[in-house]
């Protein structure tokens, strides 16, 4: 980050939460906050930098005894599918997409729910309420839009993007819970992948790796993948090494 973007940023550590990834481990994080906000150019310069959004908070991981999470991007002028992405993108006929402006449907936090109760029980966020879903999903002083995905005509997943200079990032999704076996998530960014090249631009952006986490690990699936390493962008694979 240069030092202008420095000089309008301040940064906080919060207090140590259990952490939603890996059980039995503690977590914290790094906040930036200023005093009017995050906007589109100083949420470039963060992203770029390993923080990720989650609502109007722009945040890293900043555990005392853990690294476990790792940014990760995608260069997507280089990724080739595999076998088995080949086949959900094969799958997708019946699938239109539209992009909306992040604003609250009954239809989608409905969605929402049911998505938590079955993939995320006991987590807390299942009993999110709809002023909690606004502050999660809605709240953004950035370019933000929500894909709404629909298979023959019935509302099939939302996905949640952010337009940053460089690319895409992808900051959450939902998907009905009845179609896991048609692998939505895959789909979710088989299509994110195909935006960010008609957008012309090189990356998404994929949140946090973790190696050792179910729900994280999926993304080396998808490579070339750059990881955010001791303050510079690195090649995956050579990291791996």
């Amino acid at each position: 980050m240069n030092a202008r973007g420095m000089s309008v940023v301040n940064f906080y550590v919060t207090a140590s939460y259990p952490c939603s990834y890996l059980p039995g481990r503690m977590a914290r994080s790094q906040v930036a906050i200023t005093r009017a906000g995050i906007g589109a150019g100083l949420y470039d310069q963060l992203l770029q930098h390993g923080f990720r959004r989650s609502g109007s908070s722009v945040y890293r991981p900043r555990c005392d005894q853990c690294q476990a999470c790792v940014p990760v991007r995608l260069r997507v002028a280089d990724f080739r599918p595999n076998r088995t992405q080949r086949r959900v993108w094969r799958r997708r006929a019946d699938v239109t997409v539209s992009m909306q402006r992040p604003d609250f449907e009954a239809s989608h936090f409905d969605l929402y729910r049911r998505y938590q109760a079955s993939r995320h029980a006991g987590g807390g966020m299942d009993q999110d309420n709809q002023e909690q879903y606004r502050e999660f999903l809605m709240a953004s002083e950035v370019d933000t839009r929500l894909a709404v995905f629909q298979r023959q005509q019935t509302l099939y997943m939302v996905s949640l993007i952010d337009v940053v200079s460089d690319g895409l990032s992808a900051v959450y999704t939902f998907f009905d819970p009845a179609a896991e076996h048609d692998s939505p998530g895959v789909l979710n960014v088989l299509w994110q992948i195909d935006l960010t090249r008609q957008l012309g631009l090189p990356y998404l952006y994929l949140g946090y790796w973790i190696a050792e986490s179910r729900k994280m690990a999926y993304k080396q699936q998808y490579q070339p993948l750059e990881v955010w390493l001791d303050g510079a962008w690195r090649e995956w694979q050579a990291v791996q090494q």
